[in-house]
């Protein structure tokens, strides 16, 4: 899982990227193109870890990108960078101080969308113009993919970003425009030290994913102890650090569900689509297991720490045998039967 951080100059995006992954750099070098790969914390890995004493834990990884000072070209910004990212993270200014105007979330937030729509209809138009093209010189077009392109380029025009359509954002045959204004999007207000409350900003919480972080106040809790962490966390009311937060919130965006494998000495985390089936999710592990699915024994991690024990749950009939279609659950401890 790949988010990109983006969003006005100032608005605090380094900031936001050293509190989410604590690669803290010096100010003179924080203009350039970042990338942070953290483990995605998970109390259920550590469990079961301290239950079977592998040799070793895996836990699923998420990584966040933060371009660098996006070019300018013909006065528009250049947003290739982030497209292939699973996600954007915009994070929005809601703090002033020496040297800063007050701020203005709406219309930040509204700038940086519309650049993003912008972005999208010049490549709608380059693909048109291409096609127009290829209808002249008498080569085969798709009728569906013209459809889905005008489709797109109707909403564009209309101001309405393609996240808002789901059917076209999830459609298969337009993944390769890797379109910016379709990708899931986490607001993220960065708020003053003493605020933690969503701003006022014209209903957008209620039409948008947005959440708040006192970015520098995470920031600094970032290049902390546990110890003194703890202590911060308590005396500012923050329940959990911004990099368990915005996770958590990151895999609510993109749908996303974590199973579990225990074997060959190793406990292991993978991260799925919900509603991924089990002969899909063997493909995540290997493309050999899809090949010879045979059944996946399966047993949920509440139902395990009720049990007490694998061999307890047995007894009691709650590992189960299921299919190729089976749909796999959050939680889930799934061991695959193959034959190759």
């Amino acid at each position: 899982m790949k988010l990109g951080i983006i969003g006005l100059p100032r608005s605090g995006k380094s900031t936001i990227f050293e509190a989410l992954t604590q690669n803290i750099l010096p100010e003179g070098h924080k203009g350039e193109s970042r990338i942070g790969t953290i483990r995605v914390p998970d109390t259920r890995v550590d469990v079961l870890s301290g239950i079977y004493k592998p040799k070793r834990t895996v836990y699923t990884q998420v990584e966040y990108f933060l371009p660098d000072v996006l070019r300018q070209k013909k006065d528009q910004k250049v947003w290739v960078q982030v497209r292939d990212c699973d996600a954007l993270i915009h994070v929005v200014r809601n703090f002033g101080g020496y040297g800063f105007e007050n701020p203005t979330p709406f219309l930040d937030f509204q700038t940086i969308d519309q650049e993003l729509i912008l972005a999208d209809l010049v490549v709608i138009e380059k693909k048109l113009e291409s096609i127009e093209l290829d209808r002249k010189r008498v080569k085969e077009t798709s009728p569906a993919e013209l459809s889905l392109l005008n489709q797109c380029l109707k909403n564009l025009e209309n101001e309405i970003p393609l996240r808002k359509v789901p059917d076209l954002a999830s459609d298969h045959r337009l993944k390769g425009y890797a379109f910016l204004s379709a990708k899931p999007m986490l607001v993220l207000f960065n708020n003053e030290d003493d605020d933690d409350a969503i701003p006022e900003t014209r209903d957008l919480s209620s039409q948008e994913n947005c959440m708040v972080i006192r970015g520098k106040l995470e920031q600094e809790l970032a290049q902390m102890s546990d110890e003194d962490a703890e202590e911060f966390l308590s005396e500012f009311n923050i329940t959990a650090s911004a990099m368990d937060r915005v996770i958590k919130r990151s895999y609510e965006l993109l749908g996303l569900i974590s199973f579990f494998t225990v074997v060959n000495h190793e406990v292991k985390a993978w991260t799925v689509k919900k509603d991924t089936q089990a002969v899909d999710a063997a493909d995540t592990i290997h493309t050999d297991m899809k090949k010879g699915f045979i059944r996946a024994e399966v047993v949920s991690y509440d139902d395990l720490m009720a049990a007490g024990s694998y061999p307890e749950a047995r007894k009691k009939g709650i590992v189960r045998l299921e299919g190729k279609t089976y749909e796999v659950q959050d939680g889930d401890i799934i061991e695959f039967r193959f034959n190759v």
